[in-house]
């Protein structure tokens, strides 16, 4: 449909306009009833989980931790390492707590848009933190606005919050029904979110039917030195729990409904995808394939299978694609890595950094403009030039959005002496703007769409430019899913073909 491709801009009536970017990390940890010891460290543990998780955006952070009675937060700009001092962390008291790293899914970058939310109710304090981005936000707006809410922020997660202090009918008055207000929610946005919900000692770990943003469950071990488990948590990624001594559960399915309590996890309801109409089937679900493209860290689990491994198997199906006559198999740190590796382990040659990075520079896809973008290229990289001079290189990235990046790699090298440098690219053209949780706004910002390889190649300096295939992403990714039941993943960013229909 020509309107989904245009680019997505979107401005409400007497505001500025909003243009919509990228994904963000939440985490929730619950203290079990009887390990008193993991108390004092909930807040401890969602700062450092925080921390594996700040690959998922770097704009602002915030925690909300909760006693029973009151709930304490803290939020700011910036890196979590810079926003939670020793001070801070002990001030978020309580057995239950919930976290975020985020870059703006929708909203510009301030504090007024940091999350977790909170919102009063008549049954309580809420607060909610949210991965993804509603496909129609706008509609729920419209709705909220016209109950007489007024909204303070422009983010979509206000706009949840809002929805799920609607009373379904029936409900008890003197007991809310939280399980039916997230289902009532659900039914009316299938799509894009992955949230962490608290209310009272409660959380409730929530996946949209698509199950296109990722959650996971883990549990914590006891401080006490018994069997029986510390806590349990829920975050974006799997990787954030080693780094609390967590160990990894099961993945939130799509449309599940999972409530975290100091006695337990417990699912508490499903939503499924609605029928493909005219038809008595349900369409698959929707994972994001760019997880594995980029945004996840590669010691991550997804639909049972390891980052890293998915990466490598496509650098070997890249090397089946598009062969090369090389000396030496490089890459752009870091997560095309396990690509090139793939990629050199295919052809038989040899893998050899480089490039050496400066760790201490963010990553330059979800800097928020293209002024930052450009800075923190030509201050990301430095060279290892013994290794490339007069030599063939195969040069291995994820991909290619803006093409700032690589070209300005291929010039580097070529200037200091790489007789030959061939780009591969993991994964397929980015093509068309994701309205689900990634920072592809615009057609124009896409360098697939005003030029081909060929062109690409040229204009970069490279002596050739490959992309992995569509169905060799699809096939290379589909082969290592380990989960029980129907499996499918979203590609629109490479299509145009979006898994819902789209509302703006």
């Amino acid at each position: 449909m020509e309107s989904q491709c245009a680019a997505r801009s979107v401005a409400y009536e007497g505001e500025e306009e909003i243009t919509l970017h990228d994904a963000c990390g939440v985490i929730a940890v619950v203290a079990s009833d009887g390990d008193s010891a993991v108390e004092p460290e909930i807040a401890s543990a969602l700062c450092l989980g925080m921390v594996a998780l700040q690959h998922r955006g770097q704009e602002s952070a915030g925690i909300a931790t909760t006693d029973g009675t009151t709930i304490h937060q803290h939020k700011g700009m910036g890196l979590v390492s810079n926003i939670f001092s020793e001070s801070d962390v002990k001030r978020l008291r309580g057995a239950v707590g919930i976290g975020h790293t985020r870059y703006s899914t929708s909203g510009v970058s301030e504090l007024l848009n940091c999350q977790p939310f909170i919102v009063d109710s008549i049954h309580g304090r809420i607060a909610l933190a949210h991965n993804g981005e509603l496909v129609n936000a706008k509609q729920l707006r419209k709705k909220v606005l016209s109950r007489g809410v007024g909204l303070s922020s422009q983010s979509d997660s206000e706009l949840i919050l809002q929805l799920l202090t609607i009373r379904p009918d029936p409900e008890d008055d003197q007991k809310p029904d939280w399980p039916a207000r997230i289902r009532y929610f659900m039914s009316q946005s299938l799509t894009s979110y992955s949230l962490v919900i608290m209310v009272g000692e409660e959380v409730y770990a929530v996946r949209d039917p698509y199950g296109n943003r990722p959650l996971c469950l883990g549990q914590l071990p006891s401080m006490s030195g018994d069997d029986k488990p510390g806590g349990y948590l829920a975050a974006s990624e799997s990787c954030s729990f080693l780094s609390i001594g967590a160990t990894y559960l099961r993945e939130v399915l799509p449309g599940e409904i999972v409530c975290l309590r100091r006695s337990g996890i417990k699912t508490e309801g499903m939503v499924d995808r609605p029928m493909v109409t005219g038809g008595n089937e349900r369409p698959s679900p929707a994972f994001c394939i760019f997880e594995y493209v980029y945004f996840s860290r590669a010691d991550t689990v997804h639909e049972g299978q390891q980052v890293y491994s998915a990466r490598f198997r496509c650098g070997r199906r890249l090397a089946i694609e598009a062969p090369v006559k090389a000396d030496i198999v490089s890459t752009v740190p870091e997560s095309a890595t396990p690509a090139a590796m793939g990629f050199a382990d295919q052809l038989n040659l040899n893998y050899v950094e480089v490039l050496t990075k400066n760790r201490y520079v963010g990553r330059t896809f979800i800097l928020p403009n293209m002024q930052q973008r450009r800075s923190g290229v030509t201050k990301k990289f430095g060279l290892l030039q013994e290794n490339f001079r007069g030599k063939r290189v195969v040069l291995v990235d994820d991909s290619i959005v803006r093409g700032t990046t690589i070209g300005n790699i291929v010039q580097l090298l070529k200037s200091k002496g790489a007789k030959e440098v061939h780009v591969r690219i993991a994964s397929p053209p980015l093509k068309y703007p994701c309205f689900m949780g990634i920072n592809i706004p615009t057609h124009g910002e896409l360098i697939a769409n005003s030029k081909n390889a060929d062109q690409l190649a040229k204009d970069l300096g490279a002596d050739s430019l490959v992309y992995l295939s569509i169905d060799g992403l699809k096939s290379t990714i589909q082969a290592g899913v380990k989960t029980e039941g129907p499996s499918g993943h979203c590609t629109a960013c490479l299509t145009g073909k979006y898994p819902v229909e789209l509302d703006f």
